[in-house]
C-alpha cells in the first residue's frame, strides 16, 4: 500500500525521527487496520508554544501536549490518494517527557506517530476499552511490549 508522508520539522530539536522508519509504521499500521489504496497525511514537529494553541484552539485546553491529530474532513482524494490528515507532534514536550535521552525520545517520537495515525483512522481511548484496544494496536504495530505502548503520565490527547 503506496502511503506518502509530508514531514516538516519546526522544532529547534532534530534527529528525532526518519521518515522511511514513519513509512514503514503507517504502512504496517493502514494494513493492520485494513485501509485500501494510496494514502497521504502530513507530519508536522514543532515545539510546545505552538502545539499550546491548537490545544486551546480545538480543545479548548490550557497548554502543551504531546501530539495531535486532525483527520481530514471527508475522503477527498489528492492525487489519487486519500488524504487522512495530519498528525503533530511537539519535541519539546517529547524531550521534557524523555529526559533528553535521544534514544528514548525517538522511540516516544515513533509511539506517538501511531498513536496520531490511529486517531486519523477513528481510533479513540475516550473509556477503558478503547485505551485497551490503543494500546494493544500500538505494540503491535510497533513491535513492543504493552508496557512500552503507552506511558501513565501522558496527558490524554
Amino acid at each position: 500500500m503506496p502511503v506518502s508522508i509530508e514531514v516538516r520539522n519546526e522544532s529547534a530539536r532534530r534527529g528525532m525521527h526518519r521518515r522511511d522508519v514513519l513509512e514503514r509504521i503507517a504502512a504496517r499500521v493502514l494494513e493492520g487496520e485494513g485501509v485500501a489504496g494510496a494514502v497521504e497525511l502530513s507530519v508536522l514537529f514543532c515545539d510546545d508554544p505552538f502545539i499550546a494553541e491548537l490545544n486551546r484552539r480545538y480543545r479548548k485546553k490550557k497548554g502543551p501536549t504531546d501530539v495531535l491529530s486532525f483527520a481530514q474532513e471527508d475522503d477527498m482524494a489528492v492525487g489519487g490518494a486519500r488524504a487522512l490528515g495530519d498528525i503533530v507532534i511537539s519535541l519539546e514536550t517529547v524531550e521534557r517527557f524523555c529526559d533528553g535521552e535521544p534514544a528514548r525520545m525517538r522511540a516516544e517520537v515513533r509511539l506517538l506517530f501511531c498513536h496520531g495515525l490511529l486517531h486519523l483512522l477513528g481510533s479513540d481511548h475516550a473509556d477503558a476499552a478503547g485505551k485497551r484496544r490503543m494500546l494493544d494496536l500500538q505494540a503491535r504495530y510497533l513491535g513492543v511490549d504493552a508496557n512500552a505502548a503507552w506511558h501513565s503520565e501522558r496527558r490524554p490527547c
